[in-house]
């Protein structure tokens, strides 16, 4: 029997969501862990991607993922949160690579289609889909650590992780 373990990130700064999925073959994919590391609003950037640094850390040490896949950025309009988004992302992989995990990111509008079927789908909708795929009885909140464990779950799906 095959297991693997994937560790979704859904990048920001002042909430980073999280999520790690374990495949076994012929086994329900399940939840291992999910939440958000969140930083002050108003602590300097450096000490906050230090915080985001050290909680990955942790969680890698604590749930053994192999691989791991991160939301590639997007932004529309706010090109100084998109910046600080981009820095977190960065220390995000930073980790990933320090740990030897092998690095896959999906856009939001793959990690929508892949679970929904719809590019466009709403926070909402995607919660559900985590749900429905992982059989949960609740949606996983915040919506964050959902998007974290959809990423994980994309990156199953899209590489053919053998679970069934």
């Amino acid at each position: 029997m095959s297991t693997k373990r994937v560790l979704g990130i859904d990048p920001g700064t002042g909430i980073c969501g999280f999520g790690v999925v374990e495949f076994t073959t012929h086994k329900q994919p399940r939840m291992i862990t999910a939440g958000v590391i969140t930083t002050p609003a108003h602590t300097p950037l450096a000490d906050r991607l230090l915080d985001i640094y050290d909680s990955l850390n942790e969680i890698i040490d604590e749930t053994h993922p192999d691989e791991f896949a991160i939301e590639k950025l997007y932004f529309n309009q706010n090109i100084t949160t998109g910046i600080t988004v981009a820095e977190a992302r960065g220390v995000c992989i930073l980790v990933a690579k320090q740990h030897d995990l092998p690095i896959a990111e999906y856009t939001p509008l793959q990690i929508k289609q892949t679970l929904t079927g719809y590019g466009r789908a709403k926070k909402k909708d995607m919660q559900e889909a985590v749900r429905v795929f992982l059989k949960m009885q609740q949606v996983v909140k915040p919506d964050d650590a959902a998007d974290a464990l959809a990423a994980a779950i994309t990156h199953a799906l899209m590489t053919r992780i053998s679970y069934q």
